[in-house]
């Protein structure tokens, strides 16, 4: 390895000058440390084998740093925990859970995580390996939509990753564009999947640590049945958070949106989002109405209507950009290469009929159909003579995709007394209230 003698920073050993500062990269054991008033762990040997170097991020579970392992001469991330949740005994199982699933599974498109242990002033630290490139979040912010070969690549890559997890019963659920990680390389991104330490373990004989009917994870991302904290969920659940962050990648904002997680996790059960070709229309990249319906199965409110694996996602989503093979294939093809034949097919796909655009109610949480036009068919036959349909408006498109915020107006139901649609909304209503809300808004 290689370091700056000015930031600090680690660097492989083709490595010449400090891209930050632009100093010349010396050997890293020859690279002073600079010592930090702020952070007495800066400059310490942890372990008798890491030395700590610099900060690299602050989050609200603990501090990320950068260091490096004398004994394979290599750049590792240590990330400790703050002392205000070492307390929590939950909290600190979840972290070592990180590193005990990490060790099942491979590495090829999973962060490995190296090690796990206390810490001399009485925290715990995760050394793993240094990434470096960004996090999804990141090129999102910056970019705003990704490019077809992109998104095609990155899906396919962890549907990889993730599928070697869920066959070991091991679902990610906290799945979003944070803990997707981009290594760019020459022939594209290579993607590591980040965070294990929500992970829910299906197997029979496995520790559990999430109360009943509390939910975990991201809201914006969140299944239905995780919105529900229902403890039948299983790997479909991850499913759909990669349709979002896909559908985020695609139109730039998110497909279910709120201004707190409540108002997020009612659209989730009870909207459709716009198809994507809509929302995409204008934006950098042609989104082409074969995706529409890949996306609506994958937002299926009942699990066993949703597209059954990331595999069987990552197929559907290069099918419907016109190429051939599997995501197994696509996920070592350049981007460059990918681009070519998507570009060649773009002309063709976008003249595709068009999804018809969602009426703004959920097609399979209530019933089986494939949208909710049909449940309001039904509801028209089945309601008193003379009374009035329900309906809520569809969800505005476009606007900004950061903050992720909608701005819905409360709308009013008018729904006569006495009718039979009364006690269905109570129950709907009763059933949101139940739910047990745990959100992590960020990391």
């Amino acid at each position: 390895m290689k370091a700056c003698p000015v930031c600090g920073r680690l660097y492989p050993l083709d490595a010449g000058f400090c891209p930050d500062d632009g100093s010349q990269l010396v050997s890293a054991t020859q690279a002073p440390v600079m010592s930090d008033d702020q952070d007495a762990r800066i400059g310490q040997m942890l372990f008798q084998r890491y030395q700590v170097r610099r900060v690299v991020a602050d989050g609200g579970m603990g501090r990320v740093y950068e260091a490096l392992d004398m004994q394979q001469r290599r750049s590792v991330a240590l990330k400790v925990l703050h002392q205000d949740v070492v307390r929590d005994a939950v909290a600190v199982e979840r972290f070592k859970r990180e590193f005990e699933v990490s060790a099942l599974l491979p590495h090829d498109h999973i962060v490995e995580v190296i090690d796990f242990q206390g810490t001399p002033d009485g925290s715990y630290a995760l050394m793993m390996e240094f990434l470096y490139g960004e996090e999804l979040r990141a090129t999102l912010k910056r970019e705003g939509v990704l490019p077809p070969a992109r998104i095609v690549r990155m899906i396919s890559q962890v549907a990889i990753g993730l599928d070697e997890a869920h066959a070991r019963k091991l679902v990610h659920r906290d799945l979003k564009p944070d803990n997707i990680f981009l290594c760019q390389t020459a022939e594209g991104d290579v993607v590591k999947i980040l965070d294990f330490g929500s992970v829910k373990d299906k197997a029979d004989n496995a520790k559990k640590l999430t109360v009943m009917g509390t939910t975990i994870g991201s809201p914006y991302y969140m299944a239905p049945e995780q919105a529900q904290g229902l403890d039948t969920l299983d790997q479909r659940a991850d499913v759909w958070a990669m349709a979002a962050i896909l559908y985020e990648c695609l139109c730039g904002s998110v497909p279910f949106k709120g201004n707190n997680g409540p108002s997020i996790l009612l659209e989730i059960l009870t909207k459709e989002p716009p198809p994507p070709s809509v929302v995409g229309q204008g934006k950098k990249y042609p989104v082409p109405p074969t995706l529409d319906a890949v996306l609506l199965k994958a937002f299926k409110k009942q699990a066993s209507m949703r597209t059954p694996s990331m595999g069987a996602l990552a197929d559907a989503v290069g099918l419907a950009y016109g190429l051939t093979g599997t995501h197994a294939d696509w996920a070592k093809r350049t981007q460059d290469d990918l681009e070519q034949q998507i570009s060649a097919r773009m002309p063709e796909l976008m003249q595709a009929q068009a999804a018809a655009p969602a009426d703004g109610i959920a097609d399979g949480f209530f019933g089986d159909s494939d949208s909710l036009g049909l449940m309001d068919e039904a509801m028209a036959q089945a309601a008193p003579p003379g009374a009035p349909m329900v309906n809520l408006p569809p969800q505005p498109m476009g606007g900004p995709a950061y903050p992720m915020q909608a701005s819905y107006d409360d709308v009013p139901l008018g729904v006569p007394k006495n009718t039979w649609l009364v006690p269905a909304i109570v129950g709907v209503v009763a059933l949101l209230l139940g739910v047990v809300l745990v959100v992590v808004l960020a990391s």
